[in-house]
């Protein structure tokens, strides 16, 4: 397999047999065995070696290769979801290292086969990255290396701005079409004068007439139309089609959109991926891999990888404990009506009907879930106790962190919080002649949590410089609606009870 030595190569085999009696599936997964410093350039690049050059990447290589050299990270595995699997080896780790990586990757391989979260994702992204890179340097000889790593600067800025649940939705086009058409004609209609008998309605009707009603319908109806028709979160999309943008500027804006669509579904499973990966290395490794002269070395490396910090989240930790939690419930029957309705303390911690069914049930999670709903529906609050599982917050008086609640309904609604858009705020277009003017108009769906400014100014800045026209948003600041505006030279803040005056008062001008 590639490059690995003869020992690697035999514990690949046997570890993979083992992966398959368990009923893991994967697609076929090449191993490389490479150093150091090329698994932190890999790294770097995402895991495709090939992807298009930009600065970015020699930045994050600059950061692993000193974090590495300074013994403050270490790069242990690296899996690259695509069919075949890709994965990386790095020499000089230890045999127990490397076994442990094996196992660990085709847990990865068999997720990122059978989750449905990753079925629309390209298999081939590692033959698609490259053909990026291909395009991007044609441009870059064709338009000079600073036009165009400028532009893919400010779409990098914006590319968490996709729509990352609409791989998933199957909308039709037909459909809006014909309810688009459905209101043109209820307008046209509405124009024409009733007519109680038929036979009269040609002479009170006539054709030319009925025609110039519908045609005045119409153009009302176009110049009245909203547009787009419903607000649009997946912004990348909505430029690349409608902003005034050159035909190699769309395209760069495609291919980040399509790599970000790509990495999405591995931020929507972070915790129950690196869970089942690390749930099956720990089962393969402890009862069929490791030898006895391992078993520290391994309790060495596992327990380093599952820490987690009192104040901190570790999904690896937090992954293979839910898990395994899910596992015994099922394997005991510890779930259902009769069980959720059991008040008799005693009873839940003897509770055990040897249903046998854990095992079935963490394959049917894995197939189904991503992290929200994994985490909404099986986080317990025993499970947070267990695990402590605390929300705390930083005392300036003792100078260390504390328990802020044990409140478990809190902790569950933060966590979730946290994971919905990774956290992040969710934008999305809501006007594209925003007061008649051709400026773009977008609103901010507030949930609780203020925009940061700073990231919220330059992302305006670079939206206008794309857009070529003001670029709005309309969001909640300081417990107050507001609309921020970027005309290309500055952003002015307005209440959003004096944008639309602002806007008159400046045309008036």
């Amino acid at each position: 397999m590639a490059n690995l030595t003869p020992d690697l190569e035999k514990w690949r085999l046997k570890i993979l047999k083992v992966a398959e009696s368990y009923g893991l599936d994967m697609y076929e997964t090449i191993f490389e065995l490479i150093t150091y410093d090329q698994i932190n350039q890999f790294a770097a690049y995402g895991g495709f070696p090939v992807r298009y050059p930009h600065w970015r990447f020699g930045m994050e290589y600059e950061q692993l290769s000193k974090s590495y050299e300074y013994g403050l990270s270490k790069i242990y595995e690296m899996v690259v979801n695509t069919d075949p699997c890709y994965a990386y080896l790095m020499e000089g780790n230890r045999m127990v290292d490397q076994k442990l990586v094996m196992a660990h990757v085709y847990g990865h391989c068999d997720f990122f086969k059978n989750n449905q979260w990753f079925a629309p994702t390209n298999r081939k992204m590692m033959d698609q990255m490259a053909n990026h890179a291909t395009r991007i340097r044609r441009y870059v000889d064709r338009y000079g290396v600073d036009t165009v790593e400028d532009f893919i600067d400010k779409v990098l800025s914006l590319e968490n701005l996709i729509d990352r649940h609409s791989p998933y939705v199957q909308r039709s086009a037909a459909q809006s079409r014909n309810a688009a058409a459905d209101v043109r004609e209820e307008s046209s209609e509405a124009a024409l004068l009733r007519v109680n008998r038929d036979y009269m309605d040609e002479y009170i009707n006539p054709k030319d007439f009925v025609d110039h009603q519908r045609a005045k319908a119409a153009a009302e109806t176009t110049r009245l139309a909203k547009f787009p028709a419903q607000p649009q979160r997946d912004v990348l999309s909505f430029l690349m089609h409608h902003a005034p943008l050159k035909n190699w500027q769309q395209d760069i804006i495609s291919i980040i959109r399509d790599e970000a669509y790509y990495f999405a579904p591995q931020g929507m499973t972070k915790i129950m991926n690196e869970g089942w990966a690390s749930y099956w290395h720990s089962k393969i490794m402890t009862q069929d891999v490791l030898s006895d002269s391992e078993v520290v070395d391994f309790a060495d490396a596992h327990s380093g990888t599952m820490a987690m910090a009192p104040n901190g989240f570790n999904p690896y930790k937090v992954g293979i404990e839910l898990f395994r939690n899910i596992e015994e419930r099922w394997n005991k029957g510890q779930f259902g009506k009769e069980w959720n309705e059991c008040d008799d303390v005693q009873a839940k911690n003897n509770w055990d009907k040897k249903t046998g069914l854990g095992r079935e049930k963490i394959f049917e999670i894995r197939r189904n879930y991503n992290d929200v709903t994994f985490i909404d529906e099986f986080l317990t609050e025993d499970f947070c106790i267990a695990n402590k599982m605390f929300v705390y917050k930083f005392n300036k008086r003792t100078g260390a962190y504390e328990v802020d609640t044990r409140d478990f309904p809190q902790i569950k609604r933060q966590l979730l919080f946290q994971l919905t858009n990774f956290g992040q705020p969710i934008v999305q277009v809501e006007d594209a002649n925003f007061e008649n003017r051709g400026e773009l108009l977008l609103t901010h769906l507030f949930e609780g949590i203020e925009m940061q400014p700073d990231y919220m100014r330059e992302t305006l800045s670079n939206l206008q410089a794309i857009w070529g026209r003001p670029v709005s948003i309309a969001t909640v600041q300081d417990e107050q609606p507001k609309l921020y505006r970027h005309d290309g030279k500055e952003i002015k803040e307005h209440a959003i009870g004096e944008a639309a005056k602002a806007a008159d008062e400046k045309a008036d001008d």
